[in-house]
C-alpha cells in the first residue's frame, strides 16, 4: 500500500523525489471543522514518530509481501488504539498484502493439497491451489501475525474484533491469469468470513482491472466494500467517495490521500 500511495504522489508531484516527508498531520485532522481523518501505517513507518490525532488507524500486518510480517506490528497496534475515534469507522483496522506467486514452486508457502470450491489442490498452479494459497495466507495473518502482536500490545487477539482490508497492488507478484488471482482473494475472503471478520478491498480501479478483472455476482468478493487511493488532498478524497466501487455489489467507504503519511477519508455516515 505504501508503494502505491508513494508512487501516485510522486507521479502527480505531491512529494519531491528524494524528500523525507515530515510526519505531521494535516490541519484537516486536527479536530477542527475538517473531516475526521484516519491514518494508515505499516513497516515503512517502523520507528517513526506518528501523529496522535487520527480519528482511526489502519495498520499493515505484513512486511510488504503476503508471506512476511510487519516487524513493528505490536508497537503500531499500541499507537492505533489511542486514536480518538468519533466516526462510524472502527478505531483500529488492519490491512494485508496480497499476491499470487503461482506454482508449482519450491516455496513452502504454495499449497500442495486442499479441498476448495474449485476442486482439489494438487500442488500445481491451478485455480484450486490459488484459492488454497489465499486461504492459507489469511489464516496465517490472523493466527500467526495478528494474534501474537495483539497479545503483546495488550489488545484483543480475536481477528473478528477488527475490520480487515485486502491490499491489491501490481507491485506484488501476480499471475497473468485473472481467474487465478481472483481465486486467491476469494480464498482469503472465505478464511476471514470463516472467522467472522469484516473484510474489504484496497486497490485503484486500474490495478484492480489489470490484476483481477470483472467479478461476477456469484463471487464472495462481489459485495465487499472498497477503499480507493489516488487523491491529493482531503477535498479530492471526499470527491472520490462518489467514484464507482471496485465491485458493483459493494460501496466506496474509504478514500486515501498522501501528504507525508497516508490519510483516509470516511465516506458516508
Amino acid at each position: 500500500m505504501k508503494r502505491l500511495a508513494a508512487a501516485l504522489a510522486l507521479v502527480l508531484g505531491l512529494i519531491p523525489f528524494g524528500s523525507s516527508p515530515a510526519m505531521a498531520a494535516p490541519g484537516s485532522s486536527d479536530g477542527g471543522a475538517g473531516p475526521a481523518l484516519g491514518i494508515d501505517v505499516s513497516w515503512p513507518q517502523c520507528g517513526a514518530s506518528l501523529p496522535a490525532d487520527g480519528a482511526f488507524a489502519i495498520v499493515g500486518v505484513n512486511g510488504g509481501r503476503a508471506s512476511t510480517t510487519n516487524p513493528c506490528l505490536a508497537d503500531q497496534l499500541r499507537w492505533a488504539v489511542a486514536s480518538r475515534g468519533g466516526t462510524f469507522q472502527s478505531t483500529v483496522q488492519l490491512y494485508v498484502n496480497t499476491d499470487n506467486p503461482g506454482g508449482p514452486s519450491p516455496s513452502s508457502s504454495w499449497p500442495g493439497s486442499g479441498s476448495t470450491p474449485y476442486g482439489t489442490c494438487d500442488g500445481s498452479g491451478s485455480t484450486a491451489c490459488s484459492w488454497q494459497y489465499g486461504w492459507d495466507r489469511a489464516m496465517e495473518d490472523m493466527a500467526g501475525r495478528l494474534a501474537p502482536a495483539a497479545q503483546a500490545a495488550g489488545l484483543l487477539a480475536s481477528p473478528s474484533a477488527y475490520t480487515w482490508w485486502l491490499d491489491v497492488e501490481t507491485g506484488n507478484t501476480w499471475q497473468a491469469d485473472a481467474a487465478g488471482n481472483r481465486a486467491v482473494l476469494e480464498g482469503m475472503a472465505a478464511a476471514f468470513s470463516h472467522e467472522g471478520v469484516r473484510v474489504g478491498v484496497y486497490s485503484s480501479p486500474y490495478m484492480w482491472e489489470d490484476l483481477i478483472g470483472t467479478v461476477s455476482s456469484t463471487s464472495p468478493l462481489y459485495t465487499l466494500n472498497s477503499w480507493l487511493p489516488g487523491a491529493l488532498s482531503a477535498e479530492d478524497a471526499a470527491a472520490n467517495c462518489k467514484l464507482d466501487p471496485l465491485m458493483a455489489g459493494g460501496h466506496v467507504v474509504l478514500t486515501q490521500y498522501t501528504t507525508g503519511l497516508d490519510y483516509n477519508y470516511p465516506c458516508g455516515g
